[in-house]
């Protein structure tokens, strides 16, 4: 009697493992469920005589956890796409030439634009005759190499042989301020 209670005792103690083992991998109402079935087949005396096999506390929890194992670098598709490894495309620049840029600034300031903004002298804006609304454009002086990008949200300009009417502040950049017009390069931003 006293080596039935021993089996009993390690068996119990080995399904406590593995139910723990299970909980874990599983969840908590399947685990119960196997504990109550393997706790009501270890009650009854047993028919056999001798050792019971018992898997060591590592085998157990081993095996419960082995099907979470993943390997480190997931296999891709063949159609698939690293996207770690392709760089970020320049912009393209669609060449509009070359033409005789003016500004508007202090007088215009505060007052509608075409698309409805209130036209601020202190940013980068401009106005184009036929470019779409939010259009940008680089805007550069050969005579000093500066250049400067600009969003285009207004109609203009309406004076002829002008091409394009750029707020103060992008005049600045460019360096054109003290003549009031210059001729420059224009180039369409994608």
């Amino acid at each position: 009697m006293d080596g039935s209670i021993t089996n009993r005792t390690v068996t119990r103690s080995v399904t406590a493992l593995a139910a723990i083992a299970l909980f874990a991998a599983t969840g908590a109402g399947f685990a119960q469920q196997q504990v109550e079935m393997s706790a009501t087949a270890t009650d009854a005396p047993s028919a056999v005589a001798g050792p019971v096999f018992t898997p060591s506390d590592e085998a157990v929890f081993e095996e419960a956890f082995a099907r979470f194992d993943t390997p480190v670098e997931p296999e891709l598709p063949g159609h698939a796409v690293d996207i770690t490894t392709i760089e970020p495309a320049e912009p393209e620049t669609v060449s509009l030439g070359s033409g005789i840029a003016s500004y508007y600034g202090r007088r215009f300031h505060g007052r509608r634009t075409a698309n409805g903004e209130r036209f601020d002298m202190n940013e980068l804006t401009a106005a184009h005759r036929t470019l779409p609304f939010g259009s940008r454009v680089q805007v550069t002086n050969p005579r000093n190499g500066q250049s400067v990008v600009v969003r285009i949200n207004d109609r203009g300009p309406f004076i002829r042989g002008r091409h394009i009417d750029l707020s103060r502040a992008a005049a600045e950049q460019i360096g054109m301020i003290s003549r009031g017009h210059a001729s420059v390069e224009l180039e369409l931003l994608d």
